[in-house]
Order: structure tokens, then C-alpha cells, then sequence
């Protein structure tokens, strides 16, 4: 199977509906291929919960959405036991979670005791409810949206369920040429809006994730991870740096895009691609530097050498 193929047509159905945004479709589905959950941080209307319906579509996935509010209770996510007079005894109603691709939308509006009723489904996808452990669907495909931490009403989530996310993406504001495009479709009244059709199959996502773990990463390649690592744990810029679990996720997602590209081996150019996606949300700037996590993540692009001289 030839793995660029079928991401390309899932890549161009995904765009078809989602106008202007294929860097972060990219990203997206290399989140889901790496086996990861992913963050989507922006304001609201941008496009994230199309982004999450579409991605289900292409890829034939169960699909569930959950409104995070104030009052949000960790069993309207996980579920609940409801006592049946007819058999008089209890009977688990499974919660919203028990789907593949799961958008919990605008996650940091729920207070930390609701967010955190996602942390083991993530890392171990299987929830526990009133002791008894239950399976999740697999593929099971956390896409998680938040609205920026300086908005009222939200909880910023803690370090370690950002830690959960895979990758972290912005969609942004629409190009004009693809805002224009949005304005045409709505204004024209012959214009049909269809939902995108399903391109990659269970087999063929399982194909994609084996074809994942052949690809290899030489020496070199491995020297040159070390080096960004080192650098955000010694640099006086960052306050945290990668952690061993960060430094495996972005060897694991340069793998998926390598594979994506019909790569059988990791070049430097495949961390350069996701680093910003896998390392954003994980480094933290220290008290005498003014910038965020994409301002140092330009410092390891420009300060790194991917030869090591």
C-alpha cells in the first residue's frame, strides 16, 4: 500500500470542507496515525469542531461530541449506573466516551475534577467506572479544543493532561482566498454542501500504523533529537523542558510523517515538520524570558545544529 497515496486523498477530502487549512489536516491525521490525542487551541468559530467531524468521516470512525460547561460532571463524560426496578439491579449507561473520535469541545471551561475524568481514558484507553474497568473503542481518538486562557470562564488545563496531548495545533483566521471561497459557497444557492466520504479504512489505518513502526531513525537522526532535547533542559530561556515521554513523542510523530512521505527512514527535516506541534505546549519559558512556546521552539530550529558541529 502506498502510504502518501491514501493520506492525499484523505488529506483532499478533509480540504474540500475545511477551507485553506491543509498544514494542520496534515498534522491532524499524523496525530491519529502516531496513536496520540490531539490539543486545538484557538477562538471560537475557527473551524475546530469541522475539522473533527470531517476527520471522522474520512476515516469511518464512531463520532461523539461533548459540550465541557461549568457544571460538566465527570459521569456525563465516563457514564453511570442506573438501578432498574424491573430486574432490581444495576445497569451501566455508558457515557459519551465510548466512541472512537471523541471532540471534547472547549475543555478548559470544565473545572480540573471533569478534566481529569479523561486521563486514563487517554493513556490507557479504558475507563474505570465504580471499580470495574470497561475497554474503549478502537481506535480510540481524543480531539480536545480550548478557548484562550485570557477568555472568562476557563480553567487552564494543568501540565500534566497537556502533557496527554500528542500535539497541539491553531487553525487561525482563513486566507482571504479561502474566506472568499466560505462566502461564496454560503451566498450561492446551487452550491451543495456535501459531508466528505470515507477514503482510509480500518485496514488500511492499521496498515498505515504498521508501516509507523518499521521506519527507522539512524544514529545521526537520534544525535540531532538529543541535541533538542539537551538544549531545553541546559538553555537559561526555558524553564521546563522535554521530558523523556515528550522526547518519544516527537521521534514517534517525525516516524508517522516520514511514513506519510513514503519514507522508510526519519531525515531532519521530519522533526523539523512537527516540532512545533509536539513541542509547544510542553516547554515553558522561564521568568526572564518574554516569549511563548513557539518563540522558543524558533530557538531550537535556529540555534540546533542538525549536524552537530
Amino acid at each position: 500500500m502506498q502510504v502518501q497515496a491514501v493520506v492525499e486523498s484523505a488529506v483532499k477530502e478533509v480540504r474540500s470542507i475545511l477551507l485553506g487549512k491543509e498544514p494542520q489536516i496534515r498534522l491532524a491525521l499524523c496525530c491519529l496515525f502516531a496513536r496520540g490525542h490531539l490539543l486545538i487551541e484557538d477562538l471560537p468559530g475557527m473551524g475546530k469542531t469541522t475539522l473533527s467531524h470531517a476527520l471522522a468521516a474520512v476515516l469511518g470512525l464512531s463520532w461523539k461530541r461533548v459540550q465541557f460547561t461549568s457544571d460538566l460532571l465527570p459521569a456525563d463524560i465516563l457514564g453511570v449506573s442506573v438501578f432498574d426496578t424491573t430486574t432490581a439491579s444495576f445497569t451501566f449507561h455508558p457515557g459519551p466516551i465510548f466512541t472512537q473520535l471523541l471532540l471534547a469541545d472547549e475543555i478548559n471551561r470544565a473545572p480540573p475534577r471533569t478534566q481529569s475524568a479523561l486521563l486514563e481514558a487517554m493513556a490507557e484507553g479504558q475507563v474505570t467506572v465504580e471499580g470495574e474497568t470497561r475497554p474503549l473503542p478502537q481506535p480510540f481518538f481524543v480531539i480536545a479544543t480550548q478557548n484562550p486562557v485570557n477568555q472568562s470562564g476557563t480553567y487552564p488545563l494543568p501540565e500534566s493532561q497537556l502533557d496527554r496531548f500528542l500535539m497541539r495545533l491553531e487553525l487561525g483566521y482563513p486566507h482571504p482566498a479561502a474566506e472568499r471561497q466560505m462566502f461564496e459557497r454560503r451566498h450561492s444557492a446551487t452550491m451543495e454542501i456535501r459531508n466528505p466520504r470515507q477514503c482510509i479504512t480500518m485496514e488500511q489505518l492499521e496498515m498505515i500504523r504498521v508501516a509507523v513502526s518499521k521506519v527507522l531513525a539512524s544514529d545521526n537522526l537520534i544525535d540531532y533529537l538529543q541535541r533538542l532535547v539537551a538544549y531545553t533542559r541546559q538553555s537559561p530561556e526555558f524553564e521546563v523542558g522535554l521530558s523523556p515521554r515528550g522526547a518519544l513523542a516527537l521521534l514517534d510523530c517525525a516516524k508517522t510523517w516520514a511514513a506519510m512521505h513514503n519514507r522508510s527512514h526519519v531525515v531532519p527535516e521530519d522533526i523539523q515538520s512537527v516540532l512545533a506541534a509536539v513541542a509547544t505546549h510542553r516547554l515553558v519559558p522561564s521568568g526572564d524570558y518574554a516569549g511563548d512556546g513557539d518563540a522558543l521552539v524558533d530557538l531550537l530550529r535556529r540555534n540546533v545544529d542538525v549536524i552537530g558541529r
